[in-house]
C-alpha cells in the first residue's frame, strides 16, 4: 500500500504533538455555559423548496456574540410521536447543502438540520471585530488578540453545540436519539458538537479538519485549508520566536484536545491518502476518544468522496436506541 503518513501501526497508537492548553477542559466549559445562556429559542421560516411528505424551514438563532446563524431545516410532513434527528456540518469555506440533499434523512424518519458557518457560503452572520487577517483564514482569526475566546473557530465550535441543542428541545424531536455528522471542517464540528454536547447520541466525522496543527506543519502540509498557517507566520512571526505560544492557543481549538469529552457512539471514516488532513491528525483525535467508537479505513482514498460512506452513515444513525 501507497504510504502518504505514518504506518498504519503507528497511526493506532498515535496521540498528537500540538501542545494542549493547561486549562482546556475549565475554558470550554466556561464557554459552554455561556453558550447555555442563551437559551434555545429560534426563528423558523418557511422555505420557497417544498415537496410533498416532507416540511423545510430557514431556521435562525443568536449564536455567541450576538451572531445571527443559519441553518436549512427539513422534517417529515405528518409527525405523530418525536423522531430522531440529525444535525449536519459543512466542509471550509463552503455552504449548508441543498434541502433536496436532505430528504433521505426526512423519508428515513429523521428531522435534519444543516448549518452555515458563520463567515462562509451561506447564510449565516459573521459579526467581525477582531485584530489581523479576515481575508481568509478563520483558523487564524483571533490569533492576534492572545485570547482562546476570541478565536472564530470557538464561537463555531458553540454554533454547531448550540445547533444541536436547539433541535433537541424541538417538541417533534425526541431529544434523546439527535446524532451529528459531517465531513472536513464539517467533521471537526461533528467532533465538537459531541464534545461540547454530552447528550448527543450519535457522531459521524468524516476526515475530520482542525486536529493536530502542529503535526500538519510539521509534515510540511499547511497547504490548502490549512495555508493560513503558514500565512500567519510568514506574516506576524517571522522568525517563528512565539511558535510555542501559537500552538498552544491554537490548542484550545484542536479537537484532539476535546475528544475525551466525547460521550457520542462514533464512527469515524478516514482515507489513509488524504494530503489535506493528515491521517495522523486525525488519528490523534481518535485515539484519545474513550466513546464507543470505530474507525472505517479507506487505504487508497485521499480528501474525496468515500463510496458507501453516506450509505453507511444513515445505517449507524437509524441504529440509535433511546
Amino acid at each position: 500500500m501507497p504510504m502518504l503518513d505514518m504506518p498504519l501501526s503507528q497511526l493506532k497508537t498515535y496521540m498528537g504533538i500540538n501542545p494542549c492548553p493547561p486549562d482546556i477542559d475549565a475554558f470550554w466549559d466556561r464557554q459552554v455555559q455561556a453558550m447555555e445562556a442563551l437559551g434555545t429559542d429560534c426563528e423558523l421560516i418557511e422555505a420557497d423548496f417544498q415537496v410533498p411528505g416532507a416540511k423545510c424551514y430557514h431556521l435562525y438563532f443568536t449564536g455567541m456574540g450576538g451572531a445571527r446563524v443559519h441553518a436549512k431545516l427539513a422534517m417529515p410532513a405528518d409527525i405523530a410521536a418525536p423522531v430522531p434527528a440529525i444535525c449536519i456540518y459543512h466542509g471550509y469555506a463552503g455552504a449548508s447543502p441543498e434541502f433536496s440533499s436532505l430528504l433521505s434523512y426526512v423519508q428515513a424518519g429523521f428531522a435534519a438540520a444543516a448549518m452555515d458557518c458563520r463567515g462562509q457560503g451561506g447564510l449565516s452572520e459573521d459579526k467581525g471585530g477582531v485584530i489581523g487577517n479576515t481575508l481568509h483564514g478563520h483558523i487564524i482569526r483571533g490569533l492576534a488578540e492572545g485570547d482562546p475566546a476570541k478565536l472564530l473557530f470557538t464561537q463555531i465550535f458553540l454554533d454547531a453545540a448550540q445547533l444541536a441543542r436547539i433541535v433537541m428541545a424541538m417538541p417533534e424531536v425526541d431529544e434523546r436519539r439527535v446524532g451529528a455528522t459531517g465531513a472536513s471542517q464539517g467533521g471537526a464540528l461533528t467532533l465538537a458538537c459531541a464534545a461540547l454536547t454530552p447528550t448527543l447520541n450519535r457522531a459521524a466525522p468524516v476526515y475530520p479538519f482542525l486536529c493536530d496543527y502542529q503535526r500538519v506543519w510539521e509534515m510540511d502540509m499547511a497547504l490548502d485549508a490549512y495555508a493560513e498557517l503558514r500565512d500567519y507566520f510568514r506574516r506576524y512571526d517571522p522568525l517563528h520566536e512565539h511558535e510555542t505560544e501559537t500552538f498552544t492557543l491554537l490548542g484550545y481549538i484542536d479537537n484532539q484536545h476535546i475528544a475525551h469529552r466525547i460521550r457520542a457512539k462514533t464512527l469515524m471514516l478516514t482515507g489513509l491518502m488524504d494530503n489535506i488532513c493528515p491521517p495522523s491528525t486525525q488519528f490523534a483525535a481518535y485515539n484519545k476518544m474513550t466513546c464507543d467508537k470505530q474507525m472505517i479505513l479507506y487505504p487508497d482514498f485521499a480528501h474525496e468522496n468515500l463510496p458507501g460512506g453516506g450509505d453507511r452513515i444513515l445505517q449507524f444513525m437509524l441504529g440509535m436506541q433511546p
